[in-house]
């Protein structure tokens, strides 16, 4: 048996012990074909690696992947190597500061292990790949695990944030979820002081402590639907709604979901709701949707499409007479 055929063995075992909670060793044995003893002496060379594999006792005897104390080596498969590797690439341009240096020494690692077949594919993806991302909002990664711990154990957290004034307000909160748009990361939560639900931009906040005071379970809305909305229309000055002759799944694919909200109409129809600052620059941003469309609310966002239409008629005047003035 080559040390190869071993490793590869032993990478299934690895994986038979991930996919259930419990594995008899003829159940083991049989999977892997081979022979109870060859079981036993690659559970042991999982546990020499640092896998907390334990004994369990009963009929017939077997055995259950357990949590370790220690960070055990990776065993990857090559799509998981691949995939894992294409990751650690797109985090490094990430939102959490911090992360993007330790997503390159992580690659670096991987790169230097990794098989060289798979080396020339990872970096084949890499090389015929380009990221197109805008500006984004860093966060701090210790800000995040606090929020976290936070939802999860359902403790109120403390923070200071800008008001619609000038100057931070000391803000208390019952978190109830994190949700990113790719570019910004967002908590939605109860706020005591105010006594409903809002939103707060992760990247605002400023000394964020977690409290030992414990919050019950209250009735909430959806997270992400609720970010939505919130992100998409209550920082403007202007909300639009517009119905649109296209179905939402379609429409979807061209408005992501922190531009715009898609609802469901009838007949083939949706109403996109979009906010924006200035009438002018919603117009524009609409007119660009190969669509027919129907402008909801506000009005004044049909005499600003009307602006718009009478530049482009004079700009496809000018440029269809060469010289004209």
């Amino acid at each position: 048996m080559t040390v190869e055929a071993t490793t590869e063995r032993v990478l299934r075992l690895l994986a038979l012990l991930q996919r259930r909670l419990s594995w008899t060793a003829a159940e083991l044995a049989a999977e892997l074909g081979v022979t109870g003893r060859c079981v036993r002496r690659d559970v042991q060379r999982l546990r020499t690696l640092g896998y907390p594999v334990r004994a369990v006792s009963g009929v017939g005897g077997g055995y259950q992947l357990g949590a370790g104390t220690r960070l055990p080596p990776l065993l990857l498969d090559d799509e998981e190597a691949i995939a894992t590797a294409v990751s650690l690439r797109l985090a490094s341009g990430g939102t959490i500061a911090g992360a993007s240096e330790a997503a390159l020494r992580a690659l670096a690692k991987l790169d230097q292990v990794m098989p060289s077949r798979l080396r020339a594919e990872v970096r084949a993806v890499h090389g015929s790949t380009d990221t197109l991302i805008g500006p984004v909002a860093e966060i701090d990664a210790e800000l995040l695990v606090t929020l976290a711990r936070a939802c999860r154990d359902g403790v109120r957290v403390r923070f200071h944030y800008p008001g619609r004034d000038a100057g931070e307000q000391e803000r208390t909160v019952e978190p109830i979820r994190m949700v990113t748009t790719g570019r910004r990361w967002y908590l939605m939560a109860w706020d005591v002081d105010r006594a409903d639900w809002r939103t707060f931009r992760l990247d605002r906040m400023r000394a964020a402590v977690a409290t030992t005071w414990r919050f019950p379970e209250r009735e909430h809305p959806d997270p992400v639907a609720f970010v939505q909305r919130a992100v998409t229309g209550a920082p403007y000055r202007y909300l639009a709604r517009v119905r649109v002759h296209a179905p939402p799944e379609r429409l979807r694919e061209v408005v992501p979901p922190q531009v715009g909200r898609v609802e469901d109409d009838r007949d083939g129809w949706s109403v996109l709701v979009v906010g924006g600052d200035n009438l002018d620059w919603l117009a524009a941003h609409l007119a660009r949707l190969d669509h027919e469309m129907e402008v909801l609310e506000p009005p004044e966002l049909r005499e600003a499409a009307g602006r718009l239409a009478r530049r482009l008629a004079v700009l496809a005047g000018a440029t269809s007479e060469p010289g004209a003035r």
